[in-house]
Parts: structure tokens; sequence; C-alpha cells
């Protein structure tokens, strides 16, 4: 009964987090069509736009942060193989609990923080530095939902850890790359 819960919750953050990785992904051609249009009207048209710049950070910055959870999901955020393989499954499974615990601290203050300059950024009318100045609240709420998505991903990562750490078998079976 537990450990069905727990699988749902496990499945239901995993859903979540997959979808808005693969939907910060789509946000990458876009990226490139900025840039590209940019450089033609720089280079080609020689008429720069004012906002192409800072609408190209903006989307970077959303890319880079929302797929930060997705990065985590899949495993493929940097890792000390040498000494993490070379353990068992149950000091891996420690390792994982101090990193991830790290990691939701950190993400905790960059929330605190965000939260403050969302604040900050509706309250003062703060934007972008640039000849466009684009306003910059949104940022700063898209900072705290990746962060949320990171922090979701990593107490599921350590809810299957604790779970094995505590009855020894694994809640959920590991998946392929492809997902399956």
């Amino acid at each position: 009964m537990v450990a069905t819960f727990l699988r749902g919750v496990c499945r239901s953050i995993d859903v979540v987090v997959m979808l808005t990785g693969k939907a910060a992904s789509y946000l990458m051609p876009i990226l490139a069509f900025v840039v590209a249009f940019e450089v033609f009207s720089r280079y080609f048209l020689g008429k720069p736009t004012v906002w192409a710049f800072d609408f190209s950070l903006f989307l970077f910055g959303y890319i880079a942060a929302l797929g930060g959870a997705y990065a985590q999901q899949k495993r493929a955020h940097i890792n000390v193989d040498i000494l993490y393989l070379s353990v068992s499954h149950k000091t891996r499974c420690v390792f994982n609990l101090i990193s991830f615990s790290l990691g939701i601290f950190f993400l905790l203050v960059i929330i605190n923080m965000s939260l403050g300059k969302y604040e900050e950024a509706i309250e003062f009318d703060y934007r972008r530095q640039s000849e466009w100045a684009p306003p910059m609240y949104h940022f700063w709420v898209m900072m705290v939902i990746a962060c949320g998505l990171f922090m979701a991903q990593l107490g599921r990562d350590m809810l299957l850890d604790l779970y094995y750490l505590f009855t020894g078998q694994r809640l959920i079976e590991q998946e392929n790359d492809d997902g399956n």
C-alpha cells in the first residue's frame, strides 16, 4: 500500500519534470532563429535589432534552468564515477542522499533569493539595462519554478534511495536510456 503510493508520487514527479524538460527543449529552435535573425538583420540588412540579444539571453536562461531537473532525471549531470561506481549500491544511496540534500539546500537558497528579486522587480519595475529594457520579474518567477522542479526531482531520487536503504528493494526498477 505504502509502496504503491510512493511509486505514484515518483511517477507523477517524473511526468511533470519530463514534460517541462521537453517543453523547454522546444525553446531551442526559437533561440536559434532569434540569433540567426539578429545576424541576418545586423550584417545583411545593416539594421540590428534592439531586442534579439535580451530575448536570446532570456531564452537561454529558461532552457538551462528548466532543463536542470530533466537532466537530473536522465542522470546527465556530472558525476565522479571512479569513486561512485566502485562502491556498493547502499553506499551509492548514502552518497546520493548527502549530495541531494546539499543540492536541495542550495536550491532553497536560490528560491529565497529569487523571491526577493521578484518582489524588488515588481516594486521598482526592474528592467534589463539595455536599449530594449525588458522587465525582469518573469525571469525570477521562472527561477522559482525551475528550482522547485529540481527539488522535486531530487526529493523523488532521495525517496528511492531511502526506500532501498530501509527495505533492500528498489521502489522503481531502473529504466533504459530511452525511458522504457
